[in-house]
């Protein structure tokens, strides 16, 4: 029988639309009908594509528009009117257009239900780093750091490794924080985890033509980030952090393919 491991590590290297695909359908799960959602610039734009039917969200951009839909291109799209990121978008019936003033009072005042970001890195404590790389010029932080703060869910939606397969989930971010144990879930193409006052709690693992969702004694904390599950993260979710030194502690269920790892 093969086990999980054999089977995450045959699975076929993923392009970037599938796995931009694969991150931003699973975010959309999380709002709620009649949410007012903010999404960030890049990945996390493609949420709005994904909405699950039935699921009304208003969304807003922080250059001032409540009532955003999808983005446009061609002969559709109208140069003035545009997301946070200066990308075309349509509206929704009933939108309105205001000033940055209100976008950072909407933002800052708690009136954000869930916003959507990426990230360059995320720790174990649910902080953040989104804005810079050293050695890189970067024109600012934006209103990352009101909007993380000001909404009531936080969602990073983020590729799991980097390019180069570093690891983005970390135990201590090492590069500027955007805001410091904000983030409530992480959701990459490989996993969903939940941050919580203990660490990290793994939720999914996604097989990429199905996920696999722990419930009750199945979902397994990474506490303190090193009791992490070595084989598990070697295939399943190779981005953590210091795979190579971690004892393994932890065990999934039997329940997982009839194999314990």
């Amino acid at each position: 029988m093969a086990t999980v491991i054999d089977k995450v590590l045959s699975d076929k290297v993923l392009s970037k639309e599938k796995v931009r695909e694969i991150i931003a359908k699973r975010a959309a799960k999380e709002f709620k009908n009649g949410d007012t959602v903010t999404l960030g610039i890049g990945l996390p734009t493609a949420v709005a594509d994904y909405i699950p039917e039935g699921i009304k969200v208003i969304f807003q951009s922080e250059n001032g528009i409540l009532g955003v839909n999808r983005t446009l291109s061609g002969e559709e799209a109208d140069s003035r009117i545009i997301n946070a990121g200066g990308a075309p978008v349509s509206i929704q019936e009933g939108a309105c257009f205001y000033d940055s003033q209100m976008a950072f009072t909407m933002m800052r005042g708690g009136h954000i239900d869930a916003t959507v970001l990426g990230a360059l890195q995320v720790d174990q404590e649910g902080s953040l780093a989104s804005w810079l790389i050293p050695g890189k010029f970067v024109p600012g932080m934006g209103g990352s750091m009101d909007l993380i703060v000001g909404s009531k869910k936080v969602i990073i939606a983020m590729e799991h490794t980097t390019g180069k397969g570093e690891p983005r989930i970390v135990k201590n971010c090492t590069i500027p924080l955007t805001a410091e144990g904000e983030v409530d879930m992480i959701v990459t193409e490989r996993c969903v985890l939940e941050v919580t006052k203990e660490g990290l709690l793994l939720k999914e693992i996604n097989f990429f033509d199905g996920a696999y969702v722990l419930e009750g004694n199945n979902r397994k904390l990474l506490l303190s980030y090193i009791e992490t599950i070595e084989n598990l993260v070697k295939g399943v979710i190779a981005g953590f952090e210091n795979v190579k030194s971690t004892n393994c502690r932890v065990k999934l269920d039997k329940q997982v393919n009839n194999v314990v790892i």
